[in-house]
């Protein structure tokens, strides 16, 4: 590979060079959604920034293994740190079957992947497809000496893993703080250890979801399925394991514990971890009233929105943030990104508009010399931990000598216009995973104001101010505003 991509390793707390296991191929693996509610935000962002690494591995000539799986059972650990089967909490709430709900958010999973242009992993595994995988896991656990029994529960011996391994090390806590941090859980007292966690935990029988194991019925810890569904879908030791900030601690470090634990193997190479959403500057949560649904933002229902915002201006706007740096959402920030991520799509269309003969096969001047410089500056960016904002910054300078060469002259010769016509198409749609928000209707849209920005500048130009006017004040009518700026007047349809 001529592209050195660097990606900050959580683990390591630095950028490493990135060196595939068995190059060319790259495994890739991302925690998936507990099926139990709606999708939110935070899940959203992480899916997304997963999504672009997958893109853009793929981009730079990988055969990349994406691996994404579905949590359809077992515990899960609130803030609290109690241990909680949400899916059957659910089902008991809305008189189903827990498949049942795990079916209808399952399905409501997807259908926010293929409103925000998510592509679909190379394999979607399940917890509850992967029962026997996860008790030969915890099989060879206990044979390790890292597990112990206590009626009918499996539990993974932190402290017999910590004389030997760092129990700790990817998200820097320490025992002994956790151990003043802690309090009296349910379940605590079959604990030799108050960090020891549950990898198989015993069930009664009116429990709704449970399996046999060797050691009684009951339901496989909510840490164990990714360890097992990565090893065995992506082997021992995983290129890039990726996920939310929220889960590097307990799941992500209780992940380490169970893999080295199981077969002695340090399980994953490179960490990676999206960090988390706010409002308007405050914390996202349901308690305060500012927490929405991906799909609220598209509609605009939600009480703090001014109005809806396509899926793709949604997803534009992450990308203008880095992954690993907090997001704030405010209606200021996403009408910014509104009128970006309209003026991108404008200045592909006219890229798109152009033909090959329009251009001389000349010798290269000062402007084609600029423009190849900043297409080569947008895999530069993204090899630097997939840096999104810089790339996109780039876009930007790209659009305005698109705009110079339609509204004044600029020239550039053939090769540049091929250069520049499929690298900005690659980069937005195949890398960035946006779509142009133009089917028949909006193509022909599109060219008919065109048209009458053009109309409107001979009008301004030729100061005849009536039909200036008179052109301004009939789109608004229309709901469709009109900015004059400095590479030309844009148009933007209000909602």
């Amino acid at each position: 590979m001529e592209n050195k991509l660097y990606i900050y390793n959580t683990l390591s707390r630095e950028k490493e060079l990135f060196i595939p296991l068995h190059p060319p191929f790259v495994g890739l693996y991302a925690c998936g959604p507990t099926v139990y509610s709606d999708v939110h935000l935070g899940n959203l962002r992480t899916f997304t920034t997963f999504d672009l690494v997958y893109r853009y591995l793929t981009y730079l000539g990988y055969k990349v293994r994406y691996v994404r799986n579905i949590t359809d059972a077992g515990h899960t650990t609130n803030d609290a740190g109690d241990e909680q089967d949400r899916i059957s909490q659910r089902a008991q709430i809305e008189q189903l079957e827990p498949m049942e709900i795990v079916q209808k958010y399952t399905v409501g999973f997807h259908q926010v992947c293929e409103e925000f242009n998510l592509l679909p992993p190379s394999i979607e595994p399940t917890a509850t497809g992967h029962i026997i995988e996860q008790i030969e896991m915890i099989e060879r656990i206990i044979a390790n000496g890292y597990a112990y029994v206590v009626n009918g529960s499996v539990y993974f011996d932190v402290k017999k893993y910590a004389e030997k391994y760092n129990y700790g090390k990817l998200s820097g806590r320490k025992l002994d703080e956790l151990m003043a941090g802690t309090r009296e859980l349910d379940g605590q007292d079959e604990k030799r250890f108050f960090a020891d966690f549950a990898i198989w935990k015993a069930v009664p029988p009116e429990h709704i979801q449970r399996w046999r194991s060797p050691w009684g019925e009951g339901t496989p810890g909510w840490h164990l399925e990714c360890s097992a569904m990565g090893t065995k879908y992506l082997g021992k030791q995983i290129d890039i394991h990726g996920g939310g900030m929220d889960l590097k601690f307990p799941h992500h470090e209780c992940e380490i514990a169970q893999s080295v634990g199981s077969d002695g193997i340090e399980p994953v190479r490179y960490w990676m971890h999206a960090n988390m959403l706010t409002v308007n500057g405050e914390k996202m949560s349901k308690s305060k009233g500012n927490s929405f649904l991906p799909m609220e933002l598209i509609k605009g229902t939600h009480h703090l929105l001014d109005k809806g915002y396509s899926a793709m201006v949604v997803r534009f706007f992450m990308m203008q943030t880095h992954y690993s740096s907090t997001l704030d959402f405010s209606n200021e920030a996403l009408q910014g990104s509104e009128k970006g991520f309209n003026r991108l799509c404008e200045a592909i269309n006219l890229l798109n508009q152009f033909s090959e003969q329009n251009f001389q096969n000349s010798p290269d001047n000062e402007h084609d010399e600029e423009i190849k410089n900043r297409i080569e500056s947008l895999s530069t960016n993204m090899n630097d931990d997939f840096n999104t904002p810089k790339m996109i910054a780039v876009l930007f300078d790209l659009a305005s000598y698109v705009n110079k060469i339609k509204h004044e002259n600029l020239v550039i010769n053939r090769n540049t216009y091929i250069n520049l016509q499929t690298s900005f198409n690659t980069f937005f749609t195949d890398v960035l995973g946006l779509k142009l928000e133009s089917d028949n209707d909006n193509n022909v849209t599109s060219g008919l104001m065109e048209l009458i920005l053009e109309m409107r500048k001979d009008a301004r130009d030729n100061k005849n101010w009536t039909v200036s006017d008179k052109i301004r004040d009939t789109l608004a009518a229309l709901k469709i505003q009109v900015k004059d700026e400095k590479d030309g007047a844009t148009w933007n349809k209000l909602r």
